[in-house]
């Protein structure tokens, strides 16, 4: 009998062994869906179509990009945490849903690190601290001096309470001891068209996109929130030339539903890297400040595991709560 068992056990290993990479090299054989969970126009938005259009042709499937706003990012990444776990359906995600709200929402419907499985990072990016050019600082230390000078009449916005934007501010203020308005928007977009019109008087904005309107002095950009700076704002200090413990920095990543075979993961993972890490796809967003980055699951993963406990310390600290 125990020879019989080894024998099937043998077979069934060498049959599984066998069935999952062909299952890979058939991947995809129907649509993917990546998932963007905050409204189009934004910086994740582009980010995704830019990668649908290199990946479609490779896999010689349609790559649908499917918006799902809403709660901080969280019903997108839902979305994908109940979804097969077949790698057909993917988030494109950045701090808030996997970082941020786990310690911002208790009604949270999944775990980001139970529920979701990581594929791989695809772009760093910093924030860029930016005023309305009506505003008369050129600096963090110029900002620091008006806003202590009016407290609570300046108004930032953000993509949402609880959004990084808006803990890029909270951690800001709690550091120069100032207090400015928050104004919440429903997205990246609707709140940089404000700023741009003057409506609000700064926020902190995703490089990605960012950058034009800075050229055409449009906004004023005045810090970055990662200490390291930007190379393609070198003139730009970090918030931590004023402020030494600031230092934010942003990221994009793809994640599928938790359950995923490792070998669908895998080649997701190479698909993508060969993609963003084609010379055009980097080139297009190195110019808008951002780095395209592959560090695979486990290098997604440890940003994951690293971010969750710096958020939940500015949540704590600003004493924030979901609207």
């Amino acid at each position: 009998m125990n020879r019989i068992t080894c024998a099937v056990s043998a077979l069934l290993c060498a049959i599984t062994g066998f069935a999952l990479p062909v299952a890979a090299q058939s991947f995809p054989a129907k649509p993917v869906r990546i998932v963007v969970p905050y409204p189009p126009g934004g910086p994740l938005d582009e980010v995704a179509r830019a990668l649908a259009l290199k990946l479609s042709p490779v896999w010689g499937q349609q790559v649908l990009i499917d918006n799902r706003s809403g709660a901080g990012g969280s019903i997108g990444a839902d979305v994908v945490a109940k979804s097969p776990p077949d790698g057909y359906t993917m988030v494109l995600a950045n701090s808030g849903p996997i970082t941020i709200n786990v310690s911002l929402r208790k009604d949270l419907p999944y775990d980001p690190q139970k529920d979701l499985a990581p594929v791989t990072q695809i772009i760093s990016g910093p924030m860029v601290l930016v005023v309305h050019p009506s505003l008369p600082v050129k600096s963090v230390k110029d900002l620091i001096a008006l806003a202590r000078a009016n407290p609570g009449k300046l108004n930032y916005a953000s993509a949402g309470v609880g959004n990084l934007q808006h803990l890029g501010m909270e951690h800001l203020q709690a550091l120069a001891k100032v207090k400015m308005n928050h104004v919440p928007y429903k997205g990246a977009a609707p709140a940089f068209i404000d700023t741009l019109s003057g409506r609000i008087d700064l926020q902190f904005a995703n490089i990605v996109g960012v950058l034009p309107h800075v050229a055409n002095k449009r906004v004023r950009a005045i810090a970055i929130s990662a200490a390291r700076g930007s190379t393609v704002l070198p003139d730009v200090p970090g918030v931590a030339a004023t402020l030494p413990q600031f230092d934010l920095d942003g990221w994009m990543g793809l994640f599928v539903r938790a359950g995923t075979p490792p070998d669908i993961i895998a080649k997701l993972h190479r698909d993508l890297a060969a993609a963003v890490q084609s010379p055009d796809y980097r080139e297009r967003f190195a110019q808008r400040g951002a780095d395209v980055v592959v560090g695979g699951p486990e290098g997604l993963a440890k940003i994951v595991r690293e971010e969750i406990p710096i958020y939940a310390g500015i949540i704590k600290s600003a004493k924030i709560t979901p609207e």
